[in-house]
């Protein structure tokens, strides 16, 4: 059991992010199906990396430096897997009329307006949010922010289709099927640092997440009848900046 967790561990790592992974590890479709447990805790990872290049550089480079290369951290250990799918997703939306129209734009390996639009807006809206929280309060914020997105994003599957096909995505889907054990288990993860907040923040954290959720769910099935990783991905990117807009609101 011990192993199956490491494996499944190890394959969300080597997925939603560039870091390597032992040679030891049953890298397979199977594992990565039933890694999105992990999804979460790998959120935990990135955050505490953003951090780290903070802390090291705000003594010589100042906070607004220092946040933004800190920033640039982040989309190099993710692969920028997540403003991918953003900016794929804003151009199947901006320029996709049917659903057949939208999906065959998102994967379009070329970016348009529309994604190169949506991409500078989440980034700069991203980066402000971020400079107007206390430093003090920062590591908490990243870590509520990179778990609780990628909780919300991954729930997506439990209500929504799968509806591209391998062969004509430009990458794997994140998961095409969803266990009650995983998603107990990204929940797990993803609220543990909610703990450490009063529950009243928390309680607002949640509620406002989960009507994002609910709006995205609408959303998706009226513009691509489903979900794509494309889908997912930009799904994350939209919770962890509101996350950030109601932190501004609840500890400035």
């Amino acid at each position: 059991m011990f192993k199956q967790l490491l494996n499944r561990f190890f394959n969300a790592l080597t997925f939603y992010s560039r870091v390597p992974g032992p040679n030891w590890v049953d890298y397979s479709d199977d594992q990565l199906n039933r890694a999105s447990g992990f999804f979460p805790l790998i959120g935990y990872l990135v955050a505490l990396w953003c951090f780290a290049i903070f802390w090291l550089l705000e003594p010589q480079l100042g906070i607004e430096i220092s946040l933004l290369i800190s920033m640039g951290a982040g989309i190099l250990i993710t692969g920028a897997f997540h403003e991918d799918g953003f900016a794929d997703l804003c151009d199947g939306f901006g320029g996709g009329f049917t659903v057949k129209d939208t999906l065959r734009i998102m994967k379009d390996s070329r970016l348009g307006t529309y994604g190169v639009c949506g991409l500078i807006f989440i980034l700069a809206l991203k980066y402000l949010t971020l400079l107007e929280l206390s430093p003090e309060y920062l590591l908490l914020s990243l870590f509520i922010a990179h778990s609780l997105s990628r909780a919300w994003a991954i729930s997506l599957i439990m209500v929504l289709p799968y509806v591209q096909l391998d062969e004509q995505s430009k990458a794997k889907p994140i998961a095409k099927q969803w266990f009650k054990q995983d998603m107990a288990l990204a929940w797990f993860f993803a609220l543990i640092p909610l703990c450490f907040i009063p529950f009243i923040h928390g309680l607002i954290l949640f509620a406002t997440g989960g009507g994002c959720f609910i709006a995205t769910i609408y959303w998706y099935k009226r513009k691509l009848a489903g979900y794509t990783g494309d889908a997912l991905g930009a799904s994350q990117q939209i919770q962890e900046v509101l996350i950030y807009l109601i932190l501004i609101g609840l500890l400035v």
